[in-house]
């Protein structure tokens, strides 16, 4: 891909987890590894991902359309169009929408590498011991059992594998 090339919004490959799907938009590869994006929509109240951190990797959320909850530590953060929400490595958080319609959400990484977590987990969806490897292999820790409480807290939904 060149660099200066639009990137149409139909293009790129997709991924629906149930309630957070995966829009790869820019691939590490194009970026000299210094950052990838993705795009997540979200369906309404949907929990993104069990409460988790990351060892390697920054994010950064652009908000689109929609509201996104944020639990980054112990703040809570709602976020909503054109919006930013920062997610710095080692730093306990998760990311859900707080809202009644589809929330959709820009995440830029860096530096990449991640994006490629999700085609893993995509490659893999159901098999819950092949994603708790592929959760160490990106050196990303993450705790399951914070899903029910966050679920009651805040009102979501989340899949089962």
């Amino acid at each position: 891909m060149k660099t200066d090339a639009a990137i149409p919004l139909t293009t790129g490959e997709f991924f629906d987890f149930g309630g957070l799907a995966v829009n790869w938009r820019i691939d590490g590869s194009t970026t000299g590894s210094r950052f990838a994006v993705v795009h997540h929509p979200m369906a309404p109240h949907a929990l993104a991902a069990p409460l988790h951190r990351h060892h390697n990797e920054d994010e950064y959320s652009y908000v689109i359309r929609g509201t996104l909850g944020a639990l980054l530590g112990d703040d809570i953060v709602i976020a909503g169009p054109g919006d930013w929400v920062i997610k710095p490595r080692n730093q306990w958080h998760t990311f859900w929408n707080a809202g009644d319609t589809t929330s959709e959400i820009i995440e830029i990484i860096s530096p990449a590498g991640f994006e490629n977590y999700f085609r893993e987990v995509a490659a893999s969806w159901g098999d819950l011991e092949r994603f708790q490897r592929i959760n160490e292999k990106y050196s990303l820790d993450m705790n399951f059992e914070s899903v029910a409480g966050l679920c009651d807290r805040f009102g979501l939904t989340f899949p089962s594998f």
